[in-house]
């Protein structure tokens, strides 16, 4: 059991392993998701807003992810967000499930079970966990991992779901933090701003950061509204002039 006014360095995962950090940055709430992901045995984790009515694209509600680029990419061309069970259920219930690509195939009535299978599978990640979170204030979304690993456990999915809640709180709270300190970039920020002042493309600073395309043009997202810009090439400049960025 996670004990929610811990330190997190307490906090133990099943391997073992301890989590040691402040938890004081985005950055920091990744890297703990990274290590649950390994630890549980997954490929990777995502952090989901909940999509919507009218929604097309899974690409923009990713928030926090390691799984690959391609994947959102080719789930959006596929547009397989409005017939998807998932999204179905994420936006009317709070309870954690497992899914597999190949069941939620034939639960589909739009035809495209094949292919969302494929997309799944292409991606590694046929098999995992979708983990609803609110925080305080009354902000919803998930965390999803997956991988090919088996089914989990009854314990396996409680345990990922406190863990979930736990995090999905703490991140909430950095980047309401964020927020009310605008005027100043976060290091991720200030890299990805370096970079894109390089003539770097999202896909090389991806590359070069070891981050996904998403997480990178989220930081640049947040660079752009603290520095009150309209685009990116206009973010770098007034980073620029800021002295914030050589």
């Amino acid at each position: 059991m996670i004990d929610f006014n811990a330190d997190i360095s307490s906090l133990m995962l099943p391997n073992g392993r301890s989590v040691v950090g402040s938890l004081d940055s985005e950055d920091e709430v990744k890297r703990v998701l990274d290590l649950i992901s390994d630890a549980y045995g997954f490929r990777g984790f995502t952090l989901l807003g909940i999509p919507e009515r009218g929604c097309r694209s899974l690409a923009a509600q990713a928030q926090l992810t390691t799984w690959p680029s391609e994947f959102f990419r080719r789930y959006d061309d596929a547009r397989l967000m409005d017939g998807s069970p998932v999204v179905q259920k994420l936006r009317r219930s709070t309870i954690p499930f497992t899914y597999d690509a190949h069941e939620l195939a034939r639960r589909r009535l739009d035809g495209k079970g094949d292919a969302a299978v494929s997309v799944f599978e292409e991606a590694n990640i046929p098999r995992g966990v979708y983990l609803p979170v609110h925080d305080a204030a009354g902000n919803r979304g998930a965390i999803a991992f997956g991988g090919d690993r088996p089914v989990v456990s009854n314990d396996e999915l409680q345990a990922l779901n406190l863990w979930a809640g736990f995090l999905y709180c703490r991140w909430t709270e950095v980047r309401s933090r964020d927020r009310r300190g605008s005027g100043s970039l976060s290091r991720r920020e200030i890299e990805c701003l370096r970079w894109a002042a390089a003539g770097k493309t999202t896909v090389e600073m991806a590359r070069i950061m070891a981050l996904s395309e998403y997480t990178v043009n989220h930081y640049l997202n947040r660079a752009t509204r603290k520095l009150d810009s309209v685009n990116r090439v206009q973010t770098v400049a007034k980073a620029m002039r800021a002295g914030l960025i050589n």
